[in-house]
C-alpha cells in the first residue's frame, strides 16, 4: 500500500518563505507525474504546479516567480519551495501522485500566511 506523507506547512508572515515536501512510502514502480494542489475554505481543490519526468513543470499563473516545484526520484519525494507568500496563498495544500497506474493523495498540509 503506497502512502503520501506530507510536511513543512504552518504560519507564516506575508513576504515569507515555506518548504513542503511530499514523500511516498510502500513500493512504486512507475511514478508518471507529481503535483501540489490547494484548497482553501469555500473553495475548490486547484492545481498549484506539477512535474513530469525530473524537469517538465508547470504551475498556476498565481505562483509563477514565486513557487517552484522539484523531486527526488531516488526518494520518491516532491518539494514545493515556496517564496514570497501572500495572504491569499493561505490553504490546505495537498501532493498528487500519478504513480502505479493510480492516483494518489496526501493528506494536507495547513499553510497560513498572515502577520
Amino acid at each position: 500500500q503506497v502512502q503520501l506523507v506530507e510536511s513543512g506547512g504552518g504560519l507564516v508572515q506575508p513576504g515569507g518563505s515555506l518548504r513542503l515536501s511530499c514523500a511516498a512510502s510502500g513500493s512504486i514502480f512507475r511514478i508518471d507525474a507529481m503535483g501540489w494542489f490547494r484548497q482553501a475554505p469555500g473553495k475548490e481543490r486547484d492545481l498549484v504546479a506539477s512535474i513530469i519526468g525530473d524537469s517538465k513543470s508547470n504551475y498556476a499563473e498565481s505562483v509563477k516567480g514565486r513557487f517552484t516545484i522539484s523531486r527526488d526520484g531516488v526518494k520518491n519525494t516532491v518539494y514545493l519551495q515556496m517564496n514570497s507568500l501572500r495572504p491569499e496563498d493561505t490553504a490546505v495544500y495537498y501532493c498528487r501522485y500519478n504513480a502505479n497506474g493510480r492516483i494518489l493523495w496526501g493528506q494536507g498540509t495547513q499553510v497560513t500566511v498572515s502577520s
